[in-house]
């Protein structure tokens, strides 16, 4: 088996996207606790942090699982080679001025990140993630183009170290694609913390201030209004967060002419073989779930079909979480998509304070948990806003994609109370 990687192993997720974020993420978390620790009966005489040195451990950690992957590569007798590949055919891939020939073809690009047209932009200094990733001056203040998992994250973890926090989002509500009640209710804690929310707003310009210090940007509302009028703010550093794209040029696929759905992607079946015989696309560039976890999900069935084992992909339960402190984490349907499928459902909503290991570890501060179920009482949607979402969205993906009733999972969720109970309580 050949791999051919252009960069570092693990791609986006491991060495720019997931796993350096969470662990920033960490850090700031950890020294949230520390300022707040007295709530908890523990004296913290003064709270502080290391930038560089937070930096540094996040290179550390990215390090250290890039060379797990390459153990195991070794250890699964692949061969690795560095450099950029050029599809030829759906048999032949050429790299580095050599072309090599195989019977399968297992497409992984991922994605890259969307700068929009905005008028100025080519002339301004601005961060992606890539820059907030590796800084290690903190800047006095901070305008976030993008409130979505990207921006939130890098929003939380800045407006934790001190730094003044903007957030310009164009939809009506942050986190598009999460419910919508906990988003909001996400975003009106970070409020409380001094993070300034522009919602419903479009970044018009952007400009370097006179003495280079900073970015001046204009916004104005998205729908018309007479009364409202071009305003202007301005920020030491501007992060550009408005999304991501699948990439799928720049490396010969279009040579293959491989069928595309009606959004432009390329279309698979339900073993993630496009329309071409023994080529496969997993990950990203598939457009259904830019998530690390379904593209290992999607790569998995992929190989299962290369091999001959029965296997099929399925969507129905793919969990999100957003690292804020605290986390939100939603998996399947939310009210918006069930309305917008014709969906019958009823919502089961209840604080997370039904929950002993929340009220135990989380002083002073409240959640939400909330269960839609359709008309035969099946869970076909499951959000959570508190610590710790992360850890307990996935007994809801497990009813979910199991097609479980209500009473179905209040028998596999009662024997886990340290994480389950507050969906036993719910339902």
């Amino acid at each position: 088996m050949l791999l051919i990687e252009k960069n570092s192993l693990g791609g986006v997720c491991l060495n720019e996207g997931c796993i350096p974020t969470k662990t920033l993420l960490y850090s700031a978390k950890l020294y949230d606790s520390a300022r707040t620790a007295s709530k908890y009966a523990v004296n913290v005489s003064e709270a502080s942090f290391d930038l560089p040195k937070i930096i540094a451990r996040k290179n550390k950690v990215v390090r250290k699982l890039v060379l797990g992957i390459k153990a195991k590569m070794n250890s699964g007798n692949i061969t690795v080679l560095t450099g950029t590949a050029e599809i030829v055919d759906s048999r032949t891939v050429r790299c580095n001025g050599e072309a090599y020939q195989g019977e399968n073809l297992l497409v992984c690009t991922g994605s890259e990140t969307f700068i929009p047209p905005i008028p100025g932009i080519e002339s301004v200094p601005y961060w992606t993630h890539r820059e907030a990733l590796d800084n290690k001056e903190l800047p006095a203040s901070l305008v976030v183009v993008g409130g979505g998992v990207i921006g939130m994250e890098f929003a939380s973890f800045f407006n934790s170290l001190g730094v003044e926090v903007t957030v310009v989002e164009m939809m009506d509500e942050i986190l598009g694609g999460m419910d919508k009640e906990l988003s909001g209710l996400l975003r009106a804690e970070y409020a409380k913390r001094g993070v300034r929310f522009l919602l419903s707003t479009q970044v018009t310009g952007l400009a370097t201030l006179p003495d280079g210090e900073g970015v001046r940007y204009t916004y104005k509302p998205m729908q018309p209004d007479a009364s409202a009028s071009e305003e202007a703010g301005t920020a030491n550093v501007l992060l550009m967060s408005v999304g991501r794209r699948p990439v799928s040029k720049g490396f010969g696929l279009e040579n293959l002419h491989p069928a595309l759905t009606e959004r432009g992607q390329v279309k698979v079946d339900a073993h993630m073989q496009t329309s071409i015989p023994g080529v496969y696309v997993c990950g990203d560039v598939t457009g259904h779930s830019l998530l690390a976890h379904t593209a290992i999900r999607e790569a998995e069935v992929a190989v299962h079909a290369i091999l001959g084992k029965e296997d099929a992909m399925s969507y129905r339960a793919i969990p999100a979480v957003v690292y804020t402190n605290p986390e939100i984490a939603g998996v399947g349907e939310t009210e918006d998509t069930a309305l917008a499928k014709g969906l019958k459902y009823r919502v089961a909503e209840l604080p997370m304070a039904f929950s002993g290991r929340f009220v135990a570890e989380n002083e002073g501060v409240n959640g939400v948990c909330k269960v839609l179920l359709d008309e035969d009482e099946r869970v076909i949607g499951a959000h959570v806003l508190g610590n710790p979402a992360s850890e307990i969205i996935a007994l809801a993906a497990m009813a979910i994609e199991l097609r479980l009733t209500a009473a179905e999972w209040k028998k596999i969720v009662c024997p886990h109370p340290s994480v389950g109970e507050i969906f036993k309580e719910v339902i």
